[in-house]
């Protein structure tokens, strides 16, 4: 079944006449690419329009080969073609994306169009949450890439550097060996400040003791990498060799729990309960894993308060961690593929505690 295909479906499932996105994210997995602004409006009878300004004509209309999208360049209103189209084709009933339409774009479209409109963004999540092949062969070449910048990154990671300045030289990096982009700014934190699960990188210089944590993605093509990795630099204490020792038996853990039909809290737990053995689990403070693929963070999420059940297909992290305040943070990632049977491990980089 192609992308049309499945909007279609979606559409039959709804009840509904068409399709409206203007979202980059949905818009590219039918058009192909990620454009700023325009809009994909796709009708129960397989005809699927790809609406743009003179910007993106030309992109567009090279992907168009592969999504069978019919491109239109106007220099009007996209909310006004809408409306044309709308009652060309008899249009009573419009999906869209209900969780991230802007109040001042539903309102202008839902008056041109002249329509009822349904909700369809957790539908549309269910189609995207689960990949193709040729999707996870792009996050497989994004992470390919990240990795490569994370090996030639550690010959540089020594006391005396900024987080800032290996921030930077990483991203460079990641760009060098290929990446479109970074998947999220870059987290890359040393010593007390490894305790701030998303802290921004600053002047403060790593010492010998420290640990660094980085947390990092590149991008393929539109899809991302995600992989978080832990060092120490110089020396590690039993303190710090045993915390890390804990979370990355926890992630293991999480990692074995994840199969088809398991409900994503009970892979949260599984985590957690290692971290709680020791009792480090209030130290850990998000959830265990998110989707991820065109978004960063996309489809579901292993955590304790999640009612979703993992099918295959799904593209998740495993990344347990424990942050203790005015002391140190540890996280370690890994992207997994829910499998027929259980999961495929994404993510090669070495897990043991490297010491630089």
């Amino acid at each position: 079944m192609n992308r049309i295909q499945k909007a279609v479906k979606l559409l039959k499932d709804l009840n509904a006449d068409a399709l409206l996105l203007f979202n980059e994210s949905n818009m590219h997995y039918f058009c192909g690419f990620s454009p700023s602004e325009g809009v994909v409006f796709i009708l129960q009878n397989g005809d699927a329009h790809h609406i743009v300004d003179s910007r993106y004509t030309e992109a567009a209309l090279a992907h168009s080969k592969e999504t069978g999208l019919c491109v239109t360049e106007i220099n009007g209103d996209f909310s006004e073609k809408i409306g044309e189209l709308c009652k060309q084709n008899g249009i009573k009933t419009i999906a869209f994306e209900d969780k991230t339409i802007s109040l001042m774009h539903y309102n202008r479209y839902k008056l041109a169009a002249n329509c009822e409109f349904v909700g369809a963004s957790r539908q549309l999540m269910n189609i995207r949450n689960i990949k193709e092949q040729k999707e996870l062969e792009l996050m497989e070449r994004a992470n390919a890439i990240a990795e490569k910048s994370l090996a030639e990154l550690m010959n540089f990671i020594k006391a005396g550097k900024s987080e800032r300045e290996l921030k930077a030289y990483f991203e460079y990096l990641m760009l060098q060996n290929g990446s479109d982009g970074v998947s999220f700014d870059t987290i890359l934190l040393t010593g007390a400040h490894t305790s701030y699960p998303h802290g921004v990188s600053d002047d403060r210089l790593i010492k010998n003791g420290d640990f660094v944590l980085i947390d990092f993605g590149a991008t393929c093509r539109g899809y991302h990498s995600d992989m978080t990795r832990t060092f120490a630099v110089g020396s590690a204490t039993q303190e710090m060799r045993d915390a890390y020792d804990l979370v990355l038996k926890a992630q293991l853990a999480g990692i074995a729990a994840l199969a088809p039909d398991v409900k994503c809290a009970d892979v949260y737990k599984a985590a957690y309960d290692v971290l709680e053995e020791k009792q480090m689990g209030k130290y850990f403070r998000h959830s265990l894993g998110h989707g991820l693929g065109l978004d960063i963070h996309e489809g579901f999420t292993a955590s304790p308060k999640s009612a979703d059940t993992f099918v295959e297909g799904v593209v998740t992290s495993i990344e347990p961690g424990i942050y203790i305040p005015d002391k140190f943070g540890i996280r370690i990632e890994d992207v997994l593929i829910v499998t027929e049977n259980a999961s495929k491990n994404i993510s090669t980089f070495d897990k043991e505690l490297i010491v630089l």
